[in-house]
């Protein structure tokens, strides 16, 4: 299905990022395993979890090497791009996974804590978007014909639903949506498809907090959180059986894939005159009155 495709994937080392990078690696691709290394809040730096990971793919036959860069930094993310080329020759699929949580609600949350998780989240993406993007339209332009190319990026149903005790990271996962909207139209003409999916899964930034009871593994049975449901999706969106698929948006877990629907115009008021406060009152006064406040995410937790 990815013989002779060469995909880098971030934050391979651990959870999604290391059973998408195996999937891929199954699937024919050869890898690029980038990993900083850090742990589930952010901190701290280790080379040995992506090494294992290239070693578990080489063990079973495949091709891969290591990346430790930050893909939130501008040069890192470059050098990213860069090492799968001097690798192997050439860059066809990215997938941007990279990411960790501090979570606290408005009230608690520092600054300093807003202003990492939506660096690595949604800056993490745009570094590692652009310089795969730039390398894609030089190479389309140097062969005067589209090439082929595929972008999966990660967010989260937090993303849509809201999120009170993650409001740095569901603000980074709703500029990733969008990001991957805009990069989809402004790559076709290249030959790059870009989608997003949205996993629930169990990994270590779903292992503990509020939401750990929920992505339980259960003593017997189906696991439906195990990450290695989410990554067919990514291995299928890489490859060239997805066609002209992008700007598309994927909730994945368990045994279903759900494709997310555009955003829609509910409903519409109109006003023979111009609005004013009075007249909005008594127009939408009685129609919200109708609705319960959104008080709870609608019932889901993203993961």
């Amino acid at each position: 299905m990815l013989e002779g495709k060469v995909a880098v994937v971030t934050g391979a080392a651990h959870g999604l990022g290391r059973s998408h990078a195996l999937e891929l690696a199954r699937r024919g691709a050869r890898v690029v395993v980038n990993d900083l290394g850090a742990r589930a809040d952010g901190h701290g730096r280790d080379e040995s979890a992506a090494r294992a990971v290239v070693e578990e793919i080489t063990a079973a036959g495949g091709e891969a090497v290591a990346h430790f860069g930050d893909v939130a930094d501008w040069n890192d993310a470059r050098s990213l791009v860069e090492t799968a080329v001097s690798s192997f020759g050439d860059l066809h699929v990215l997938v941007c996974n990279a990411g960790f949580l501090r979570d606290a609600t408005l009230f608690s949350m520092s600054e300093e804590d807003f202003d990492a998780v939506v660096r690595v989240h949604l800056k993490g993406h745009f570094c590692c978007m652009r310089h795969a993007a730039g390398y894609w339209r030089e190479t389309a332009k140097a062969r005067g014909a589209p090439l082929y190319g595929r972008l999966v990026t990660t967010a989260s149903e937090a993303a849509l639903l809201g999120s009170p005790g993650q409001p740095n990271y569901a603000a980074a996962k709703a500029g990733i949506v969008a990001m991957t909207v805009g990069a989809a139209q402004l790559l076709h003409k290249y030959g790059v498809t870009a989608n997003c999916i949205m996993p629930r899964a169990r990994t270590r930034m779903t292992e503990t907090g509020p939401v750990a009871q929920y992505f339980r593994k259960p003593e017997r049975g189906f696991d439906v959180f195990a990450v290695e449901n989410t990554s067919p999706l990514v291995a299928w969106l890489a490859s060239p059986a997805a066609g002209r698929v992008s700007g598309q948006l994927f909730v994945v877990w368990g045994k279903d894939v759900t494709v997310v629907g555009r955003p829609t115009l509910e409903t519409k008021f109109s006003s023979d005159a111009p609005w004013s406060v009075e007249s909005l009152q008594a127009t939408l006064g009685p129609h919200f009155e109708k609705l319960e406040p959104v008080t709870d995410g609608f019932g889901v937790q993203g993961a």
